[in-house]
């Protein structure tokens, strides 16, 4: 049985407040700007721009939690004090403070939704309560090396903050991985040796797109950064400990790309 909102957050006078739906804005995401600062997440509901769209003396504010669909963190309830040209002059409430990060909620975003202020009444009984975390959220977990399969958005989030338990298991092991586009199902098999591990490696990649290989960097410098952003999967198809010796890594990486078909037609592998 699902667990409605107002089981877990009590506020009367739903019509004193505006709705905040912040999701990506077309340069970031504001999962990434909260996980990155407080500061900055607060700056996302002072902008005011041109419309006055929290027109009502509360903000109830939610992040799209893009890990997955349909899902949204609480990110806080914001009284407005004032009201200037370019920005809300606002204040954090104590109200439910202590669900802020920790409160994910279930609402289906239907393709007339647009924008990003609402009358919180019209909506407050459509969300669910998916989860509440222990610990404020910090960024996707380490799944284990067998296991990562991961978009090149989440994994910059995870490389923006240097998330630990991922920077610890990655900056000590050479190892393969394969990048897949999505966007075709062409595949990019490269490695890691030498003197840097896969987390100095997949650094290059969140700089530039394309790493500095050949074919990746004719496909980004033609297509954009964004390409990337929108279509690369990063995944580890073997690791290593870093005195393993850089021949056997060399001879592992040309195995994958003959397994998976990875130079010509089928991936951007040029050798």
């Amino acid at each position: 049985m699902d667990i409605r909102l107002d089981q877990i957050l009590k506020i009367e006078n739903t019509d004193a407040y505006k709705l905040h739906l912040a999701c990506s804005n077309g340069y970031e995401h504001p999962l990434d700007v909260y996980l990155r600062s407080w500061d900055e997440w607060v700056g996302w509901n002072k902008w005011k721009g041109t419309k006055n769209d929290f027109s009502r003396d509360f903000i109830f504010s939610l992040i799209e939690y893009y890990p997955e669909s349909n899902k949204w963190l609480f990110g806080g309830i914001f009284q407005v004090i004032k009201r200037h040209k370019d920005y809300y002059h606002l204040e954090l409430m104590d109200i439910h403070k202590e669900y802020i990060g920790r409160l994910i909620l279930n609402f289906h975003r239907y393709k007339g939704l647009r924008g990003r202020a609402y009358y919180l009444e019209s909506y407050y009984n459509d969300f669910t309560v998916s989860e509440i975390l222990k610990e404020k959220y910090d960024g996707i977990e380490f799944p284990g090396y067998e296991y990562i399969n991961i978009d090149f958005n989440s994994l910059k989030q995870i490389y923006s903050i240097e998330k630990r338990d991922w920077k610890t298991a990655l900056e000590n092991i050479k190892g393969v991985y394969v990048i897949f586009d999505k966007s075709n199902g062409k595949k990019y098999v490269g490695s890691a040796y030498g003197d840097f591990g896969i987390w100095s490696r997949w650094a290059v990649y969140i700089g530039t797109g394309h790493g500095w290989n050949d074919e990746l960097t004719k496909l980004i410098n033609k297509k954009g950064y964004k390409y990337a952003t929108e279509n690369f999967i990063f995944t580890l198809l073997e690791y290593r400990s870093m005195k393993t010796d850089d021949s056997i890594i060399i001879h592992r990486e040309s195995y994958w790309k003959e397994c998976l078909l990875s130079r010509g037609d089928y991936g951007y592998n040029k050798n």
